[in-house]
């Protein structure tokens, strides 16, 4: 019914679509629930609210099966494709994802302007892309895609592709956080980190004013990186990573 009503009037004329229930005909209360979302979802680009809304009611389908109706509601759909995913990993032998996420607060600006998608359900498509980055290929890929699609991307949605990929780095090596705090960058480790602790006692030895406090956070000064700290994060991320990176001072600091 929504496709059909959308197909009305959209030439140069102005036209009308009306829909009639018989009055024999007793409406279900999913039917009602229904019709009450065409009348309510009437403006431009809101077919996707109507489809969300009906996969509510009919459930999200057999995901291993054929059948087109059912519920995962005992979990919930995104949980269980993210248990899904995790199985089909372990039966090939891939490394398993880190159970937890880390988050990144570095006070940048990590959006998707209006101006540069205009339609709001493509822009939640492109975060969750965004989102889902697991390697430089799948960045470069999207990136690309977004060239293509919208033109060059301004400095916001680059930085959201720099953040998905640090973030990717840092859980990797076991890091919870990296969080911005005034003129220092704070890394808060997990007590399993898989940083390379000769690396880590080297980078705080050949930083000036460098901290690793009991709790397992790593306390850098900004210093000449205030403005854009995202290509020395990832430097500095590399170098606990990578036991053959290159050793030289991160930042050598004023007055050294």
């Amino acid at each position: 019914l929504y496709q059909l009503r959308g197909r009305v009037g959209r030439s140069d004329r102005r036209a009308y679509a009306y829909l009639l229930v018989p009055p024999a005909v007793r409406l279900s209360p999913v039917a009602r629930k229904r019709l009450s979302a065409l009348q309510e979802f009437s403006e431009l680009g809101s077919g996707f609210r109507v489809a969300a809304l009906d996969m509510e009611l009919r459930g999200a389908g057999n995901l291993l099966g054929k059948q087109q109706h059912g519920h995962v509601n005992a979990i919930g759909l995104e949980l269980y494709c993210q248990m899904l995913e995790s199985a089909v990993r372990e039966l090939r032998g891939e490394p398993a994802q880190p159970a937890f996420t880390t988050t990144i607060n570095l006070g940048l600006d990590i959006r998707i302007p209006a101006s540069y998608i205009p339609e709001e359900h493509q822009r939640l498509r492109m975060y969750k892309r965004l989102a889902g980055i697991r390697s430089e290929q799948e960045r470069e890929s999207v990136e690309q895609e977004l060239r293509d699609r919208y033109g060059p991307p301004p400095q916001s949605v680059r930085n959201l592709l720099d953040y998905g990929q640090l973030k990717i780095c840092a859980e990797r090596l076991g890091i919870r956080s990296v969080e911005r705090r005034k003129q220092f960058l704070e890394l808060q480790f997990q007590a399993e980190s898989k940083a390379v602790p000769e690396r880590l006692t080297e980078l705080i030895a050949g930083q000036r004013g460098a901290q690793f406090t009991p709790a397992g956070v790593l306390r850098l000064p900004l210093g000449s990186h205030a403005q854009d700290p995202l290509p020395w994060l990832r430097e500095i991320l590399e170098r606990l990573r990578e036991p053959q990176a290159d050793l030289s001072p991160v930042d050598s600091g004023k007055g050294r």
